[in-house]
């Protein structure tokens, strides 16, 4: 999840908020890929979550981090929280989720060479420590007592808010694991074409990446559980966003949706305010409880934009978030994807076309189908398996319309749509066979 946002001066007018999104607006030539990914870490010999504290913990991984390979650290009340080299940032989520923000890259091999280097960094500093790390969606068998609790106040503001709007609100903070990515725009035409694309299709990144099959040591009934735990986390923050369908949508569309959204918190000197359950125009007009007489900065707005989940979301750029998190070459394959649609304006189109029929029931019958099912699944006469396919191919002719050769990247979601199976039909399969109904195996098989 986001660190606190700055720069913002106090907002002074309404457009300042719309103006926000629209100065990320960039060129071709300066779109970037921005790719981020969580993963749990575990200790071997008990495989009990890795500790914030202790010669085998998080804290130690950030110190060594930060003592052999130059990363500046980020600290809340005294405590290291987070690093920052060079445009990328390395975080923790509410349950110790290690998480790489990469930096703004021009290419997915660039993406692939700055994850190997992290894992190098990681297993330097880890060495002989008897701990690892597995890309996988949902923890699979940790419960929530089990989880740590990582000493950031956004996140205990959350945690109390969560349990009382959705169901399944702690689940998603503590024992979950995605991978993302960040891309670019340059106008407000060319950010509704691609924000309608990214969420009428992020049920195939669902799909194609599902890794999650088991939750609290046995299957869950849904491939990707961690997606079933987004339907069942805040309506007033999530989901498929119809208004990005309609007519008149831009950027101004999205920011009256934002506001609309309930605050959580304020940042101020190091300290999360309890703003829950607060709304942002009562803010802008000065009346916000938790700071009566205080009107918001644009650092405010971006604090708040940071706290809506659909499963595209914008701020500066476009955040695809509809995938669990996998193995290494599946981590790559998610920019991959997504940049060969939307970095290519031929692709796009024709990724549009593919989706621009889809209504409001199918797009969200779709993204129910990819979580319970992955490619199995369909929704409104649509197969997951016929849609993912098109989309695939029309992925790899934008890449290859790019010149880099950065098709090859695509490959372990080609494998999938060949057999029809992915990573959680694959862990399911070694648990009803080989594994002999037991998870401990699934460690070392969702090892990165």
């Amino acid at each position: 999840m986001s660190i606190p946002q700055s720069g913002g001066g106090l907002i002074e007018s309404f457009d300042q908020l719309a103006g926000y999104m629209e100065s990320g607006c960039k060129p071709r030539q300066d779109w970037r890929i921005g790719t981020e990914h969580e993963k749990f870490g575990f200790l071997e010999d008990s495989h009990a979550p890795l500790p914030y504290d202790g010669p085998r913990s998080i804290r130690a991984l950030l110190e060594g981090l930060r003592d052999r390979f130059n990363w500046q650290p980020v600290l809340e009340q005294g405590k290291i929280i987070g690093l920052s080299r060079n445009g990328a940032n390395v975080s923790l989520e509410p349950g110790g989720q290690f998480e790489l923000s990469g930096a703004p890259l021009a290419t997915t091999h660039e993406v692939a060479a700055e994850l190997q280097n992290h894992f190098d960094e990681v297993r330097a500093v880890t060495e002989g420590w008897g701990v690892g790390f597995m890309g996988i969606g949902a923890a699979p068998e940790w419960r929530h007592e089990d989880m740590p609790v990582m000493p950031k106040g956004r996140y205990r503001l959350m945690t109390d808010y969560m349990g009382r709007v959705g169901t399944h609100g702690t689940q998603m903070m503590y024992r979950t694991s995605t991978v993302q990515v960040n891309l670019d725009f340059s106008s407000e035409a060319d950010m509704v074409q691609k924000l309608r694309v990214a969420l009428a299709l992020q049920p195939v990144a669902t799909a194609l990446f599902a890794s999650s099959p088991f939750f609290e040591g046995k299957p869950n009934g849904h491939r990707s559980w961690r997606s079933r735990i987004w339907r069942g986390l805040d309506d007033a923050r999530t989901g498929m966003l119809p208004f990005v369908f309609e007519e008149g949508m831009g950027f101004q569309r999205y920011v009256d949706w934002v506001l609309d959204v309930p605050m959580y918190f304020v940042y101020r000197d190091g300290h999360y305010i309890n703003a829950l359950g607060q709304s942002f125009r009562d803010f802008l007009k000065g009346e916000l409880p938790a700071l009566p007489g205080e009107k918001p900065t644009l650092s405010d707005w971006a604090d708040h934009m940071t706290t809506v989940f659909p499963e595209a979301r914008v701020k500066k750029y476009i955040e695809m978030r509809g995938a669990d998190v996998g193995d290494q070459a599946h981590i790559v394959a998610l920019p991959a994807f997504w940049v060969g649609l939307m970095y290519d304006q031929g692709a796009l189109n024709a990724a549009w076309d593919l989706v621009k029929g889809f209504d409001i029931d199918t797009r969200e019958g779709l993204r129910v189908a990819a979580s319970v099912s992955a490619l199995q699944g369909e929704a409104g006469g649509v197969k997951l398996a016929d849609l993912a396919r098109e989309a695939v191919r029309l992925s790899a002719q934008g890449l290859a319309a790019r010149g880099y050769g950065e098709e090859a990247h695509l490959a372990p979601l080609q494998a999938s749509l060949a057999t029809g199976l992915v990573q959680a039909d694959r862990y399911l399969a070694a648990w009803q066979g080989e594994w002999q109904g037991s998870l401990a195996p699934i460690y070392a098989a969702a090892r990165l």
